[in-house]
Parts: C-alpha cells; sequence; structure tokens
C-alpha cells in the first residue's frame, strides 16, 4: 500500500484518469457508429436495402459500443488499482486469479457457446437490432444482440432473453422485404372474376397512394383460390412490401376490401370448420 503522504497526488491521478475514462466512453461509441455507417462498409452490406442496412449499422455499433465500454472501464479500474498497490505486489493476485481462471473454465462451455454463436450471429446478418423475429415459439422485435444473448419485446409489452448458444432455429419475417399473405372468404356464389378484379383494383391503388408507395414493392393482389366446401370460398391475396410494413398494408388492404365488397353486394362466406382444414 502507498504512503499516506502520496494519497493527495494519488487523488489528483485518479481524478485524471476517470476524467479520460469518461471521455472516451462519450466520443468512443459515437465514433465506432460513425465508423460502421461510413468506413466499414462491405461489399455485401451494399448490396442490402435501406432499412436492412440502417438495422445491421445498429447492431454491429451498439455491439463494439459495449465492447469499448468494457475495455475502457478494465484499463481505468487497472490504471487505478495500481496507484494503491504496487506492481510487485500484483503478482500474488494474478496467480490466483489464474488457478480460479482454471476453475472456472471447467464451467463456462456454455459461455463460451453463447459467445461463438452469437459472433456467427452477427457475422452471417441473421437477425438484427429492430428486426421481428421467432425463436422458439416466441416472437417479437429484437431490442438488443450481444454476444452472449439476445433480447426480444413481444407485442404484450414482455421481454425475452435467449441465450445465443440455445438459438437453433430463427424465423426472421422482416428479412430484405416482408410479405402480405391473407384470406377473405366469401359466399360460394360469388363471381370470382368480379371479387379478384375488385382485389386488384384496390392494391394497384394503394401501390400509388403517396402514404404506401414507398411501403409497396409488389402490390397486394388476388393470388389463387383457398379452401372451399358448400358455404364458402376463400379467396388468396398476396404482395410484397418494405421490411415490418405488411401488417399495416394487410389491415388498410381489409378495410378497403369489406368496403367495395358491400358497395358489389358481395357476401362474405362463413369461416371454415377446423375439421374441414384439416381434411
Amino acid at each position: 500500500m502507498k504512503p499516506l503522504g502520496s494519497l493527495e497526488t494519488t487523488a489528483l491521478e485518479i481524478v485524471i484518469t476517470l476524467t479520460a475514462a469518461i471521455g472516451l466512453s462519450w466520443i468512443g461509441p459515437r465514433v465506432i457508429m460513425w465508423l460502421t455507417r461510413h468506413v466499414f462498409v462491405t461489399t455485401y452490406q451494399r448490396t442490402l436495402p435501406k432499412k436492412d442496412l440502417e438495422k445491421r449499422h445498429k447492431t454491429l455499433g451498439g455491439l463494439f459500443a459495449n465492447v469499448w465500454r468494457i475495455i475502457v472501464v478494465v484499463v481505468a479500474g487497472y490504471a487505478i488499482f495500481i496507484h494503491f498497490f504496487d506492481k510487485s505486489a500484483l503478482a500474488p493476485l494474478f496467480a490466483s486469479a489464474g488457478i480460479i481462471g482454471v476453475a472456472f473454465g471447467f464451467g463456462a462451455q456454455s459461455l463460451v457457446k453463447d459467445f461463438l454463436s452469437g459472433v456467427f450471429i452477427i457475422s452471417e446478418n441473421q437477425y438484427r437490432v429492430g428486426d421481428i423475429i421467432e425463436i422458439d415459439g416466441f416472437g417479437g422485435t429484437v431490442e438488443r444482440i450481444g454476444v452472449r444473448s439476445t433480447v426480444i419485446r413481444d407485442v404484450e409489452g414482455n421481454v425475452h432473453f435467449f441465450p445465443n448458444g440455445i438459438v437453433q432455429h430463427v424465423t426472421n419475417k422482416t428479412m430484405g422485404y416482408s410479405k402480405v399473405y391473407f384470406t377473405i372468404t366469401v359466399a360460394p356464389e360469388t363471381s370470382i372474376s368480379q371479387a379478384s378484379e375488385i382485389i386488384n383494383k384496390i392494391g394497384e391503388e394503394l401501390s400509388h397512394e403517396e402514404r404506401w408507395q414507398r411501403k409497396v414493392i409488389e402490390a397486394p393482389h388476388f393470388d389463387m383460390l383457398g379452401d372451399f366446401n358448400a358455404s364458402s370460398i376463400s379467396l388468396v391475396i398476396s404482395g410484397k412490401t418494405q421490411p415490418s410494413d405488411q401488417w399495416a398494408l394487410t389491415a388498410e388492404m381489409r378495410r378497403r376490401i369489406l368496403r367495395e365488397f358491400d358497395k358489389a353486394n358481395i357476401e362474405l362466406g362463413a369461416a371454415l370448420p377446423a375439421t374441414a382444414k384439416r381434411k
């Protein structure tokens, strides 16, 4: 331990160290975010849609910023520590830490697995912050991706934490583009040609409106006939949108289809029973 007479000088050095650490913690993440957006852009990233590229930049920038903060804290902590203790006094501590590290190493296999899985998830661009995904039956928006775990929030506001090592199958609903895909059930006497013309007209009108044209990649349209029975026929509507815009566009399509069907006196059919669908 250093003598008390040198504590005033030590206190000044600690203040300088803490100030530098705070400054680096504030500046570093901003520099990293700028570099990921403007400098470290690969050829693959240039091929991504604008929204996908933004998500990837946000994911990589957040990850590297967290790593930077950890490095700053560790270095600052070490610098402050050696102000109070001689470097020679650290040798027994490091020796003990090595023994403890070996002991923990046998039980840290899951941590290594989580780390490696996290690296592959990020490097392979499987999903990004802001994507809507489903893991093991739980779906939601990705809020954070680390090398240790993935955090998603579902529509009810619940937050789910998944260690990256257990992620075996992921469904990404907002990669590249999203798809409108739903059915409308009509009465069996309905003219399919008339109904399909109405659906296609609504889709084309939506794709040219100022509010929707940037969200629509392929106008929603009548795709095919689905299940049918003596009391109803299912019409399948599909189209492509920008990532995450499929739900809003689906809701608007349904609203307009119901309105136009009502004007054309097209009646909706009864929902197909579950037993009929299974057959």
